[in-house]
């Protein structure tokens, strides 16, 4: 078959079922030469996405409890406060000192981590960018990877800090137990 130019008249309208997830649109050039379309936007379900993994991930690792000591100021217990939430998300949560922070794991595959720097604190999510957040405390815009950063003096919800935690524990669980 011969190839058609399109027309220069010819309309592009979405229609009300997109969403997120799902776009739909009709091309037409008139009433009777109507054609419609769907694209799902979701990813494949047979898609797998690899997990970051990390080697020698311990129960209870002693380089994060000299990492603790040598963070003993304010900042220190801010960091050492919230890695204890992280340990205690389940009995499959281990540990290990990864770029110079503590990050816990579900066995090999972090889940979080805390970091000290000059004036605040991250606790960070490494799959951050899928956790439902609406305290909306993440920050960044990597594709995976979002933190929080906190400051001494400065309010947090820390029921919905704590939320966040928990979820990325459950979130890193459902990828690991389901491939």
């Amino acid at each position: 078959m011969p190839h058609q130019p399109i027309p220069r008249d010819f309309q592009l309208k979405a229609r009300p079922e997109s969403d997120a997830s799902n776009l739909a649109f009709e091309l037409w050039d008139t009433p009777a030469n109507r054609c419609s379309f769907n694209i799902s936007l979701k990813a494949h379900p047979t898609m797998k996405q690899d997990l970051l993994r990390f080697n020698g991930a311990l129960q209870r690792d002693p380089a994060i409890d000299t990492w603790m000591k040598r963070h003993s100021g304010e900042l220190g217990a801010i960091a050492h406060h919230w890695f204890d939430v992280m340990r205690t998300c389940g009995d499959e949560v281990r540990e290990l000192l990864h770029d110079g922070c503590p990050v816990a794991c579900l066995g090999d595959t972090p889940f979080a981590y805390v970091n000290v720097f000059t004036s605040h604190v991250n606790v960070g999510f490494f799959q951050g960018a899928t956790l439902p957040d609406p305290a909306r405390l993440l920050q960044g815009n990597g594709k995976f990877m979002r933190h929080v950063k906190l400051r001494p003096g400065t309010p947090i919800s820390t029921t919905a800090l704590s939320k966040l935690i928990h979820a990325a524990y459950s979130d890193i669980k459902t990828r690991v137990e389901n491939g």
